[in-house]
């Protein structure tokens, strides 16, 4: 694992060369193939090195992250056209690419903290430094101080938990049953994740920051809470089993009025972010069950949540950096002037709401099915959850496509190769992990 630290270490010159703009990226996708030759298939940790170390979970997030990094870096054209600071933002790309590896890596608890609270800082000043309007300040604020202030019990319980038990090794966790070290340890998963009552900071998060700022956010901010909570459950076998169904309640009734709140969005990138935290809720359920099937569902919908809604992103910033407005009543008719957009808009929308052969469907799957066994009551919610998903997966794809032209549009850009390679690298991974889809579940 430490020779892939030293090969981001060894990038920072690059990214100071403002014309290797584009090499960057392409030195994200060849480390990104060789992990992949490092590729684990069990469930133990492999290539152990120092306190780096990586079991299935680790190794697909990891690759999210580079693949989601890489794809960013694709995405910001428009930063490398206008060389608005385009050596910093390859920087700072770098700096996050090393602090999400690291938090991934790792195998103990303490320095997945470290990396965690890490990550934080490249995307706040990702928000702050290219965000498109002047409230990014503020939601910069939000998305810092949500984080934060739960973070400071986390590092207390972990002090604590090492003070009783003398490691804080994953592999050694042991059950502590208090439920303050419980919410102390979680609760800053739960605003990661984010659970509904503390997702405020979310959409606005989504709103203000820059395409590639939401790219990172929908794909790996939000994995960074399920993938803490899947580590740190181990601890809590006894009084999750007594509090957890708290939190299950919260996820699935949330989910239910976060997906009627997407019903009324007007704004697009708004409409994705709170989708996002639709489905995030459902993930937080199936972990909470803590059963097998409960995990799988989880991890599996993580990952296609990642690449699906990553990808919407970028479809919204395509509509953006042309009609200049993300409002839902200004990106009319856009069958007209883009159809081949359009399929890509109906294909994305169609995964956002799990048809198949996505890997969101098999996800959801699992997860009915691990709720289910928990308790059959949560059927009342899962049937409205998964009938207004596919009820604003269409209304956003609709509203985009159809009706008249907005009749202000002066000047017009057709898409460009890279745009479609960039929404192909997306939905390819997304639609054809499917064939090898036991690899992704049979990870315990």
């Amino acid at each position: 694992m430490m020779k892939f630290l030293f090969m981001f270490i060894f990038m920072i010159p690059l990214s100071f060369k403002i014309n290797l703009f584009w090499l960057n990226q392409w030195i994200y996708f060849l480390i990104f193939i060789m992990f992949m030759f490092n590729f684990s298939f069990n469930y133990l940790f492999m290539n152990i090195s120092y306190f780096f170390g990586c079991d299935l979970l680790s190794y697909m997030m990891i690759i999210l992250t580079l693949w989601i990094c890489s794809l960013m870096i694709m995405a910001s054209q428009k930063i490398y056209s206008t060389k608005f600071f385009s050596d910093l933002f390859l920087f700072l790309m770098l700096m996050l690419v090393i602090s999400l590896f690291c938090t991934f890596a790792t195998m103990n608890l303490f320095i997945f903290y470290l990396f965690f609270e890490m990550s934080l800082i490249p995307t706040l000043i990702l928000i702050i430094g290219w965000g498109y309007q002047p409230e990014r300040i503020q939601a910069g604020v939000y998305l810092l101080f949500y984080t934060m202030l739960a973070s400071l019990p986390m590092m207390i319980s972990i002090f604590f938990y090492y003070y009783k038990m003398n490691s804080l090794d994953f592999y050694y966790f042991n059950n502590l049953n208090s439920l303050f070290f419980y919410l102390g340890m979680n609760m800053v998963f739960f605003i990661k994740m984010p659970m509904y009552f503390v997702h405020l900071w979310l959409p606005k998060a989504h709103v203000e920051a820059p395409v590639s700022g939401s790219m990172i956010l929908a794909g790996i901010m939000l994995k960074l809470g399920g993938y803490g909570l899947m580590r740190v459950m181990k601890m809590f076998i006894e009084v999750g089993l007594k509090i957890n169904y708290y939190f299950i309640i919260i996820s699935l009734v949330g989910g239910v009025i976060v997906s009627l709140m997407c019903m009324r969005q007007m704004d697009i990138k708004s409409l994705i972010a709170y989708s996002s935290v639709s489905h995030m809720g459902l993930v937080l359920a199936g972990i909470m069950t803590m059963n097998y099937w409960g995990l799988s569902g989880s991890f599996l919908m993580m990952i296609a949540h990642g690449l699906c809604s990553s990808g919407l992103f970028c479809l919204a910033n395509i509509n953006y950096e042309r009609l200049m407005s993300r409002s839902l009543f200004l990106n009319k008719g856009l069958i007209n002037i883009m159809p081949s957009l359009s399929m890509w808009w109906f294909l994305f929308s169609a995964c956002n709401m799990s048809a198949p052969p996505s890997l969101n469907l098999i996800g959801e799957i699992i997860l009915i099915n691990s709720l289910m066994s928990w308790s059959s009551l949560s059927m009342f919610s899962l049937i409205f959850l998964l009938f207004f998903s596919a009820g604003y997966s269409l209304y956003l794809y609709s509203y985009t496509q159809h009706g008249k032209i907005y009749s202000g549009i002066m000047s017009f850009k057709m898409i460009t190769i890279r745009e479609y390679l960039l929404l192909m690298l997306h939905w390819l991974p997304l639609n054809f992990l499917v064939m090898k889809s036991e690899f992704l579940i049979l990870w315990l």
